[in-house]
């Protein structure tokens, strides 16, 4: 049989292929192969036993054995075997040098690299990056410079060694000096400078890569895309999306991930959800970005549907949404998508720990961290977090020393968070031995453990050491700068703050929000208006914190107009959902004596116990006490545990409004039906509401027999009870009683007056007035204040300074008139002076509040509402006059005094003369 060539030749190719499968070298090849894939997942022993049975070794397999030894932390064994191999060659000696390095056994690296007979740049390269991955950049760039030949790698270690310390001069210094650069060149120089939040360097590299010609790949667009987000330009994540579309890899899930994520760290929500959608591929980390983005944003309900139309449930999708419940206090549904994940790794076991924790159940959280059956790092950082935000500082202290004596590294989380431990309970000491145990592990440059430093010595009041820290800082990076500003904004050293702010190389929004801040807390809102809208000129778009402060200093300020336009900014910076900045902005209406804080409750789709006790404490202030009662009522029916805040609040509207049984009712019902033991400010509310009431002896007699000792506040909420009912001989009593705890608040001194001249005793009024010059007391002046056009007018009694204070008397004195005819009588009971009854009424009408109400119908359009600020409690007269004013003028007045507001319109008050 003929057979065609074809098939002859073929033939020939099977029976040379089946003999070389066959040979020695073969099989010697599969066997070092073999070697390779075992000792790569960490089967040693089983290598091993293949490289003993081996009939034939070659320098491969010694290679292979010594190398899976090294990449184990075998060293010993990795050692010997070394040593009795006789063929060694530069790769044997490469593979001993790396292995030592790897394990931080450095100095054994260098006694290889020195005694090895000949190296090539791989070696060179190996025992700089030992250098790098140890830290020893000195060491690692003596060698750099000593080297015979350099490739681009040998750059890269040197760069990469100086970005991963933050020292990105250093590392822009050799990077501009590399004739030839590749991808890992760039991504490491992009990513340093992202470390350490100089996002506009990290977006200049990548355009002169773009601009070099150097094609992007996926790494490039992961490590560019968080310099956008820092940036906050999301015109740039249109542009960066314009590249991936030209390189390929627009439709890419992990640089679409990423995408999204800059929408989501944006703050741009819509974009992001319609990013999401168009997205041609999805992957887990695309769903759990997007659920956990929603939750963060107060929109728990789109999360849960978005949730539920994941395709495929995957452990870090439940363990997403678990988290997300267990941030919106909604504990037992994130503990149900716990049960049902058949094996938790140890990131949902951390997320349930984290979850107990933060909703303040330590006790579970301890029970979840003493099952785990692996702990990691961030379950350590978890627990000790969790006991330091649920005030057991000390138990966090004691868990920190368990992890150290375990003998594992703590992480920068376990580190700062123990060090919040330590400035919480002023533990400087501790302080201290945790700053050396951060030196000693290299952490003590990480921007948050600096942050933590800073933190701790400032709280600690040890200014000196925060200087310390901060000068010896390797980097000073935006995070560095904003802690030292914190830190002299708590200690009050206002200036220094300012002055640090003014120095900063580059400021973020975190750093105007920090300044901004400190002047809120330092009671100066106008200069934290005027920095919020020097930071808007400069194109930097504030976020949630900033916002709130603002609301803060509007709030304080009573700058109603203010706060409204900042209420319009939030909706076009997507934070209209925001669970905090929503309670922010529900308080700053209701202190400004604004009742739209009701609609801003009403509209919020998330509401937590922080937003009922705001709504409450609205509605005392603002004294709608039914209308705190239903709302009270409508949270137990909403299944909202009230807490001992709760209940404060919902007493001080009965105070307030005079709702006696329902004050006791709430008061019984706290330690019977909630278990909560009322603290002093709950009995001083009380004893406020049982004093309004008339019932002085009932007051008493509930500050003799209460479990907790009075403080002075709860003796004075008394001493006014008395003035109002003018009990002078009670009065006197407690006013001994806060003399002998020795108060300096000139409020007891002026109640005590107030009493004596409401019963003409001018003897007594004086040696009270005496024994406040002997004791160095003085009375706080009243002041009060109204804003017009965005400026504000301050006024004190008797002022004469103000520029139109002529038209103001003017227009006080036509109106007193008008008013003396039609029934107003001018209450000169609680005038502190002993002069005629027309020289009384003289001095009342000067009173600040008077001032201010005369100037703002001056200065305002016909029928519009007048809203004044007053430091102290109205008095009396005042309150009067404004209730002829309202009517007189047809307006509404508002005015908030140190104790509540009053809304009054056509002649009567919200406080319905309750006061």
């Amino acid at each position: 049989m003929i057979r065609h060539p074809l098939y002859i030749y073929s033939r020939s190719l099977v029976t040379l292929a089946l003999q070389i499968q066959h040979t020695p070298q073969t099989h010697l090849f599969q066997c070092n192969k073999r070697i390779q894939e075992l000792a790569r997942v960490g089967r040693v022993d089983e290598a091993r036993q293949l490289f003993d049975d081996m009939s034939q070794r070659d320098s491969v397999s010694w290679n292979s054995m010594i190398t899976g030894y090294t990449q184990n932390g075998r060293l010993d064994e990795a050692q010997s075997l070394f040593n009795v191999f006789t063929g060694k060659n530069v790769r044997t000696w490469t593979a001993m040098l790396s292995g030592y390095a790897k394990h931080g056994r450095i100095e054994e690296a260098w006694g290889v690299f020195e005694a090895m007979p000949e190296r090539n740049v791989v070696s060179w390269n190996a025992m700089i990056s030992g250098y790098v991955q140890n830290g020893e950049l000195k060491y690692a760039r003596k060698l750099f410079e000593e080297m015979p030949d350099r490739n681009v790698s040998s750059w890269n270690s040197m760069v990469t060694g100086y970005c991963h310390c933050g020292l990105m001069r250093e590392a822009r210094e050799l990077f501009d000096m590399m004739g030839e650069r590749n991808l890992v060149s760039w991504m490491v120089m992009i990513s340093g400078y992202v470390e350490i939040s100089e996002y506009r360097e990290a977006w200049g590299v990548f355009l002169m890569m773009h601009r070099s010609g150097m094609r992007p790949d996926q790494s490039i667009f992961v490590v560019v895309l968080p310099a956008i987000t820092g940036l906050d330009n999301l015109k740039l994540v249109g542009n960066l999306r314009t590249v991936t579309i030209k390189t390929g890899y627009e439709g890419d899930v992990v640089v679409g991930t990423e995408i999204l994520n800059a929408y989501t760290r944006s703050g741009c929500l819509a974009s992001a959800l319609t990013f999401f959608e168009t997205m041609p591929v999805q992957n887990e980390y695309s769903w759990t970005t997007m659920i956990s983005a929603l939750s963060q944003c107060g929109r728990l309900d789109d999360a849960i549907a978005l949730y539920k139309r994941v395709p495929e449930l995957t452990v870090a999708t439940q363990t997403t949404m678990m988290t997300a419940y267990a941030q919106r206090g909604r504990i037992q549904e994130a503990r149900l998508i716990f049960d049902e994940i058949p094996n938790p790794n140890v990131v949902t076991w951390n997320a349930m720990l984290a979850g107990y924790a933060q909703n303040g159940m330590l006790e579970e959280a301890k029970a979840i961290f003493h099952r785990m059956p692996v702990r990691n790092s961030a379950s350590w950082a978890a627990m000790i977090a969790g006991l330091v935000q649920n005030g057991q500082s000390n138990e966090a202290l004691e868990l920190f020393a368990e992890l150290h004596q375990s003998g594992n590294v703590p992480s920068s989380s376990s580190f700062t968070s123990s060090l919040s431990a330590c400035a919480n309970i002023g533990a400087v000491e501790m302080g201290r031995q945790i700053h050396s145990l951060t030196i000693k592990t290299r952490c003590q440059y990480n921007s948050y453990v600096g942050n933590g430093l800073i933190s701790m010595y400032a709280k600690c009041k040890n200014m000196e050491d925060v200087s310390q820290v901060f000068s010896t800082m390797k980097v000073r990076d935006t995070v560095s700068w904003n802690s030292l500003i914190a830190g002299l904004s708590d200690n009050y050293m206002l200036d220094d703050a300012r002055s640090t702010f003014e120095k900063m190389p580059t400021r973020d929004v975190v750093s105007w929000t920090a300044i901004i801040s400190a002047y809120v807390q330092a009671g100066n809102g106008d200069i934290a208006l005027e920095l919020f809208l020097d930071m808007f000129a400069r194109g930097m778009k504030p976020n949630q914190l900033t916002v709130t402060s603002i609301f803060s200093a509007c709030a304080s300020l009573g700058a109603t107009k203010f706060g409204e336009q900042v209420h319009a900014l939030i909706f076009k910076l997507g934070f209209d959902s925001c669970l905090f900045v929503c309670n922010s902005l529900m308080t700053m209406y209701f202190k400004c004596g604004c009742l739209d804080g009701l609609h801003v409750f009403e509209e919020m789709h998330d509401r937590d116990r922080v937003t009922w006790n705001a709504i409450l404490s609205g509605c005392a202030q603002n004294g709608l006490g039914k209308e705190a009662i239903k709302i009270f009522d409508q949270m137990e029916a909403e299944g909202v545990v009230p807490n001992e805040v709760s209940f404060l609040e919902v007493l001080c509207a009965c105070s307030h409004a005079g709702l006696l049984d329902k004050g006791w009712a709430y008061f019984n019902s706290m330690s019977q039906n909630y278990g909560i033991t009322p603290l002093v400010h709950h009995y001083t509310c009380m004893v406020d509401l049982l004093g309004r009431a008339g019932q002085l002896s009932e007051a008493e007699a509930l500050i003799e027999n209460m479990p907790v000792e009075p403080d002075s506040v709860i003796w004075e909420a008394l001493l006014a009870a008395c003035r109002i009912h003018r009990n002078i001989k009670l009065g006197q009593s407690v006013a001994e009683r806060l003399f002998q705890m020795g108060t300096q608040k000139s409020g007891t001194y002026v109640l005590l007056s107030n009493i004596y001249a409401s019963q003409g005793m001018w003897d007594k009024v004086g040696e009270i007035r005496k024994m406040m010059k002997d004791r160095g007391v003085t009375k706080e002046p009243g002041i009060s204040w109204i804003q017009i056009k965005n400026q504000l007018h301050c006024f004190l009694m008797g002022d004469k300074t103000h520029d139109q204070i002529e038209e103001i008397h003017s227009t006080l004195n036509e109106f007193y008139g008008r008013f003396r005819t039609t029934g107003y009588e001018p209450d000169t009971n609680f005038v502190l002076h002993d002069v005629e009854e027309e020289q009384k009424q003289n001095e009342l009408l000067y009173h600040s509040e008077k001032l201010a109400i005369a100037y703002g119908i001056l200065s305002t359009p016909r029928g519009s509402p007048i809203q004044i600020m007053k430091n102290l409690r109205i008095c009396v007269d005042c309150h009067s006059f404004m209730k002829f004013m309202s009517k007189a003028t047809q307006r509404k007045i508002i005015i908030r005094d140190g104790h509540r507001f009053h809304h009054i319109q056509d002649g009567s008050c919200s406080c319905g003369d309750y006061w």
